[in-house]
């Protein structure tokens, strides 16, 4: 099998599968514009007790992936009509989610698998308490009395760090702040022990140290629950700090894939450059201005012929034209490092290179 449809994979080297294994996921929704083309063959696997990075820009895909492992996406009827077209393998401890059931997917959702969403504030009902709402999430899955659901949710309160759990567990949303409601999200989240956990931008909208907070609460958590996680984000200071694995998307597409120190340290796509180039660094003297990437993220409608990122490339006519016409594979590089780009490996370093040299 090319690296192209199935990715990083089958990873563990023993024949079994990984905890997750995303294999060609694609997800389509029709309009009356044109077929939304969010997700287009991706695949990557997860253990447990490790944190996946996926990057990219507003529209690159990123959610959309969430939200089809947790068969949050309303599905097209038999002719492909009202919602989304979901192809391709989600496999999560064994079972596979895109041929499930919609009870089977609910019911796996909350006790297997949970999500943080970016916005508490908008993802928590604002006519129940906290508490009330943890609650509810615990009892769906196990049958237990509120009192002891209750307890279970003062418990969660006071592991994330909100202060007077046993009074603040009956305080509406409104009542925390941006932090505590982001903590207690993960409470939420957390109530069934999950063993994937989906951060969709959790410190979106959080100041820098409240940032660090809720990062650090994240990885003591994972630790403790040994939940294989996936960060969402288009802020590579957060992933820097806590995934092991980083996916970069562009166009519904993964572009690079490799270790977290791979692709910080050695970055073969030019729109991985772009990502770093445009972010901020304290360990370099500040030279000159951040080099944002020109030009805007495509339209997933129309998406650009070839290499989806070819319009805002500054090396497209090194390819003799094959990036306007050809969609380049997801090949490796080395070990584990894949990399979707017309320029050959030798190449894609000397530049690096060259541009390292340049910002010292």
């Amino acid at each position: 099998m090319t690296a192209d449809r199935r990715g990083p994979t089958s990873a563990n080297g023993s024949g079994e599968r990984p905890f997750l294994d995303v294999s060609d996921l694609r997800v389509q929704f029709p309009t009356d514009d044109g077929v939304v083309k969010s997700v287009d063959g991706i695949s990557f696997a997860l253990e447990r007790g490790k944190t996946l990075g996926i990057v990219g820009e507003s529209g690159s895909g990123k959610s959309v992936t969430s939200l089809s492992l947790l068969g949050l996406h309303r599905r097209a009827d038999r002719k492909g009509r009202g919602g989304a077209r979901i192809s391709g393998e989600i496999w999560l401890d064994g079972q596979d989610l895109v041929t499930a059931s919609p009870e089977e997917v609910r019911r796996l959702r909350g006790e297997k698998m949970a999500m943080i969403f970016q916005d508490p504030l908008s993802a928590m009902h604002p006519f129940y308490t906290v508490g009330a709402q943890i609650i509810e999430a615990y009892r769906v899955h196990n049958k237990v009395s509120k009192s002891v659901a209750r307890k279970r949710a003062i418990e969660l309160l006071e592991l994330v760090g909100i202060p007077q759990p046993n009074t603040r567990v009956d305080d509406f949303p409104h009542q925390f702040s941006g932090g505590m409601r982001q903590r207690a999200m993960i409470a939420m989240a957390l109530v069934c022990n999950p063993r994937l956990l989906i951060a969709d931008e959790p410190t979106t909208a959080l100041d820098v140290t409240v940032q660090a907070q809720i990062l650090d609460l994240m990885r003591d958590l994972q630790r403790e629950f040994d939940s294989a996680l996936i960060l969402i984000t288009h802020d590579l200071g957060v992933v820097a700090e806590l995934a092991d694995d980083i996916m970069v998307m562009y166009g519904g597409k993964a572009v690079e894939y490799g270790t977290a120190e791979t692709v910080f340290r050695q970055p073969e796509h030019p729109y991985t450059w772009g990502l770093l180039g445009s972010m901020p660094r304290i360990d370099r003297e500040v030279q000159e201005r951040l080099s944002p990437i020109r030009g805007n993220p495509p339209s997933l409608i129309n998406v650009p012929s070839g290499c989806a990122f070819h319009p805002r490339c500054p090396y497209t006519a090194e390819t003799g034209g094959r990036s306007d016409t050809e969609i380049p594979l997801l090949a490796a590089t080395s070990p584990g490092h894949l990399v979707r780009c017309h320029l050959g490996p030798a190449r894609r370093q000397e530049i690096f290179a060259e541009q390292i040299r340049e910002t010292l």
